[in-house]
This record gives C-alpha cells, sequence and structure tokens, in this order.
C-alpha cells in the first residue's frame, strides 16, 4: 500500500516513511522498522518524521515500553490488488491462454 497521490509531492525521504508507515498503518511502526523498511538513512528519517508531524501527517504513540508511529487515516491510499500478486498471476492474468 502506498501513500495517497496527493501526499507524494513531498521530499523522497517522507515519501518513503510514509509509504512504509501505509504496509503497516493499522500497527504502526518503531523508527528501528521504520529503518528497515524504507530506504533512507536515520537523519533524514528524523527530518521527515519532524515534517510529516508539523503537518499532522502522522501520529506518535508513546505507551511506555515503546513509541509507534502511524499515517493518519487520510493519508494511506487504497490497497492496490496486483500489489500482493506474484509476478506469475500478474502474467497469466494479462496473457490469453
Amino acid at each position: 500500500m502506498r501513500a495517497k497521490p496527493e501526499y507524494r509531492d513531498r521530499d523522497d525521504a517522507e515519501v518513503a516513511v510514509l509509504d512504509a508507515l501505509a504496509d503497516r498503518h493499522q500497527e504502526g511502526m518503531t523508527v528501528f522498522e521504520l529503518r528497515s523498511r524504507a530506504d533512507v538513512n536515520i537523519d533524514q528519517i528524523e527530518g521527515a518524521l519532524a515534517a510529516l508531524k508539523a503537518d499532522d501527517l502522522i501520529e506518535v504513540e508513546d505507551d511506555g515500553e515503546r513509541t509507534v508511529i502511524r499515517p493518519e487515516e487520510h493519508v494511506v491510499g487504497t490497497p492496490d490488488p496486483e500489489e500482493d500478486e506474484s509476478l506469475l498471476e500478474q502474467l497469466r492474468r494479462r496473457l490469453p491462454l
């Protein structure tokens, strides 16, 4: 899943963070999980999170044990049915038999 198109004109690091968060929008992610999913360095993640929080595009919850970051619901796009399909499944669907 990806962030909605209207949020994709941001800095590359912000878009990478939003896309990673959109993939796990219900359960959220820690900063360490974000670091493993988004192809940006920790300094870029820090800057992206600050900008996204300032624009009210993410919410941050601290439960005392860990800090979880989630995208706001209006940021998450609709699921792409082809996203979960394997390449072979996509080819079978598109090629006439």
